[in-house]
């Protein structure tokens, strides 16, 4: 980072290098707080005259993506999980759901609820509505403070002080939105090499992004329908609550596989090996959660829905069991890093 703040020939490329020209030196909060800004564009290391094969070895991304994934265990709570974060990987996610789809089927079976239903799509004659909320709100209240404990550690850490004022935090919400600073000038990014730019990933990432805010309000609308209003599940296909799901869930299909694959033929110089197995255990279990609700939305006036149902609830389960401890923080630690930089350069 010494380096980079004497050369400045990356200075107007993204919102990290003017945050790093503001600093003599660099505390460990400092360093992090950089680190989460970092969109990963990859286009300073092609710029840049110190990279490999120089000796000074300057490699901005994989640096700061090591340092992202020290940050991740760092706020982690509780701090014995942190640990997790590097065993996250496609098998163990694959292992996780496979576990809690088994202990859901064998519950159910236990109990007799496993069955046809009297009525056609009736999720709750195989799990009642009670039982659901208890399991899986208690999951989510606990994931809910984990992610709140992580975020305030980490303000605490490279935010000290109150905002003043509404203009930083819009400012960052408008770029979280837009995806404002995820290119170098605003352009397309770097993928397979220095030539090499394309929109897609930005495009995954708005897919994958809005899929889950769509797949939440579908959810949301559907608990208000069911306590406010007293309408139960199953909802007709043209309704909201389905309508915003399968939208979502579309999304959920599309933008994490296209990431999947953008992170298999990426510049390997750009990232830091030991995150890939994190990145693509979430982008599994999202693509996993879709695709089960999709294929559950589909068939749930069969015999089959009875299963498909306790599949889809064990794979939704084990990525909420995993978002503290996954790619998923990465969202609140960037936000958090964009109040900081509208905050500075405002």
């Amino acid at each position: 980072m010494l380096v980079c703040n004497a050369c400045r020939y990356c200075e107007g490329y993204c919102a990290v290098f003017p945050a790093l020209e503001r600093r003599r030196t660099f505390t460990a909060g400092d360093l992090r707080y950089l680190a989460n800004l970092c969109h990963n564009c990859g286009e300073c290391l092609y710029a840049c005259q110190y990279a490999p094969p120089h000796e000074f070895a300057v490699n901005v991304p994989r640096t700061l993506a090591e340092l992202r994934l020290r940050s991740y265990e760092q706020y982690a709570w509780p701090a014995a999980l942190a640990s997790a974060f590097r065993r996250h990987s496609v098998p163990t996610s694959l292992s996780l759901a496979a576990a809690l789809i088994v202990v859901m089927l064998l519950l159910t079976a236990a109990t007799g609820a496993i069955r046809e239903p009297a009525v056609p799509g009736h999720f709750y004659s195989v799990l009642p509505h009670a039982v659901m909320v208890a399991l899986f709100g208690g999951v989510f209240t606990f994931v809910l403070v984990a992610l709140a404990v992580g975020v305030v550690r980490f303000r605490r850490d490279t935010l000290p002080g109150p905002l003043r004022g509404t203009r930083p935090t819009y400012t960052a919400v408008r770029d979280a939105l837009t995806l404002r600073n995820l290119h170098a000038h605003g352009a397309d990014c770097t993928l397979a090499g220095e030539e090499a730019r394309t929109r897609w990933r930005r495009w995954f990432h708005h897919a994958t992004f809005y899929g889950f805010l769509l797949c939440f309000a579908a959810t949301s609308v559907a608990a208000i329908y069911h306590l406010v209003f007293g309408w139960e599940a199953p909802y007709p296909y043209t309704s909201l609550p389905v309508a915003l799901g399968t939208a979502g869930g579309l999304g959920l299909l599309a933008g994490p596989a296209g990431l999947y694959w953008i992170g298999r033929t990426r510049d390997p110089d750009t990232t830091d090996p030991a995150q890939r197995p994190l990145d693509r255990g979430f982008l599994v279990l999202l693509v996993l959660s879709s695709l089960t609700g999709l294929v559950l939305l589909a068939l749930r006036e069969t015999a089959a829905m009875p299963a498909l149902l306790l599949v889809h609830l064990g794979v939704v389960l084990a990525l909420f069991v995993t978002l503290p401890y996954g790619k998923f923080v990465h969202g609140l630690y960037r936000g958090a890093a964009l109040v900081k930089s509208a905050r500075e350069s405002s």
